[in-house]
C-alpha cells in the first residue's frame, strides 16, 4: 500500500492536482506576478479597514506585512514587467502606504513605513 494519495479522488470537488499543474503551466508569468499584486493589495485594504465592513478587520500589523510584500514585490519584479502593469501597481502601493500613515497613531517617519525600503519614502 503507497503512502502517496491519489492526484485525484475522482470526487466531485476535489483537485485534480495534474490538470491545475498543466492549467498554471499555461499561465505567462507577468498574469502570475500582477495576480499574486492585486490579492496582496486586496488584503492589505481589508487589514487597513478600507472596505466597506471598516474597521472590522483592521489590523495594522497585518497590513504593515502585507503593503511590504507588496513592495518587495514590486520592487523584485519591476524589470520583469512592463510598465503598463506596473504602474498601477505602484499607484496602489502607493495609495496603501499613504493609508496607513493615516490610519497610524503614531506615524513612522518617513523612509521608514511599510514598503518604503524599496519604494523610498511616501509624502502625501
Amino acid at each position: 500500500m503507497s503512502d502517496t494519495p491519489p492526484a485525484s479522488s475522482g470526487a466531485p470537488g476535489s483537485p485534480d492536482f495534474d490538470e491545475m499543474t498543466r492549467d498554471i503551466a499555461e499561465v505567462p508569468a507577468v498574469e502570475v506576478i500582477v495576480t499574486v499584486a492585486v490579492n496582496l493589495m486586496s488584503a492589505a485594504a481589508v487589514k487597513l479597514g478600507l472596505t466597506e465592513e471598516g474597521d472590522k478587520y483592521k489590523d495594522l500589523d497585518e497590513a504593515r506585512k502585507l503593503v511590504a510584500a507588496l513592495a518587495g514585490l514590486l520592487d523584485a519584479s519591476a524589470t520583469e514587467i512592463s510598465s503598463f502593469h506596473a504602474a498601477p501597481l505602484r499607484d496602489g502601493l502607493k495609495s496603501l502606504q499613504l493609508a496607513f500613515r493615516e490610519a497610524s497613531l503614531v506615524p513612522d517617519e518617513p523612509g521608514q513605513g511599510p514598503g518604503e525600503k524599496y519604494t523610498g519614502p511616501v509624502y502625501g
